[in-house]
């Protein structure tokens, strides 16, 4: 345990030294601040059927998309081009401590990210000091709902960056497969829907009903907990996760 706490420190450590962690914390809390503005501002042109933040966390697919590749694809590609990788193996460190270690302090910074924008609506709450605000801003329901949701996604999320990078010794080529397959997740099903495909292949429109994320976004926004996305998040980022580390010990 002490080994592994070691290499979570140093994967942190890490993270904080590379330019593509400030690239993606820059262009995450400018995109999301812009995103945040432009609600907040046609809030108050006309009244809106939904809280501020609950129609903030439907654009959470933008910075994911180029936040999750630049987190996450230095990861194992970079230590395989240095050959890195294979001196690490060869310390008491085993594959699934070191694909962990770095899957955990990736996810920390990726969850670090996002608490960052909860004070979005409490500086506009500051700022504005407008009475009855807060009931326009957010809603306390649909604000733990919407980071609970944020959380668990992100468990998969990162985790298939991770994959990703297991996968190359090219950053470039990891942060671009990681994008392709994070596409293919998040906005598949949302395309197939918008084109009407769906409706013609029942048995797929059935299956794809565990996996469209942002119904699942929809129900935690509600307030709603429900075990089924707990349950798909966690045991897929557990199966990535363990072809990650498989596919770290077939390289070495």
């Amino acid at each position: 345990m002490k080994l592994f706490s070691s290499l979570v420190r140093h994967e942190i450590r890490i993270l904080f030294a590379s330019p593509a962690t400030y690239i993606a914390a820059v262009l995450f809390l400018l995109s999301m601040g812009f995103v945040y503005y432009g609600i907040v501002e046609a809030s108050s042109l006309r009244e809106q059927t939904v809280h501020s933040m609950e129609a903030f966390f439907r654009w959470f697919f933008v910075p994911v998309f180029f936040m999750v590749p630049l987190l996450t694809m230095r990861s194992i590609a970079e230590e395989r081009r240095l050959g890195t990788l294979e001196t690490l193996m060869t310390t008491p460190a085993t594959a699934t401590e070191i694909v962990l270690a770095k899957f955990i302090a990736s996810y920390v910074l990726y969850c670090a990210l996002w608490g960052i924008t909860l004070g979005f609506p409490l500086l506009t709450e500051f700022v504005v000091r407008q009475a009855g605000l807060r009931g326009q801003l957010y809603d306390s329901g649909s604000l733990l709902g919407g980071y609970l949701f944020l959380v668990l996604s992100g468990l998969l999320f990162i985790a298939i960056g991770i994959f990703s990078s297991c996968l190359t010794r090219s950053q470039l080529v990891a942060g671009m497969l990681s994008f392709s397959i994070l596409f293919i997740l998040i906005l598949g099903p949302f395309l197939l829907d918008s084109q009407g495909l769906l409706p013609a292949i029942p048995w797929l429109d059935r299956s794809l009903d565990y996996v469209r994320v942002f119904d699942h976004l929809a129900v935690f926004g509600r307030g709603i907990i429900d075990t089924r996305p707990i349950l798909y998040y966690l045991s897929n980022a557990f199966l990535v996760l363990v072809i990650s580390i498989l596919t770290v010990e077939s390289k070495v």
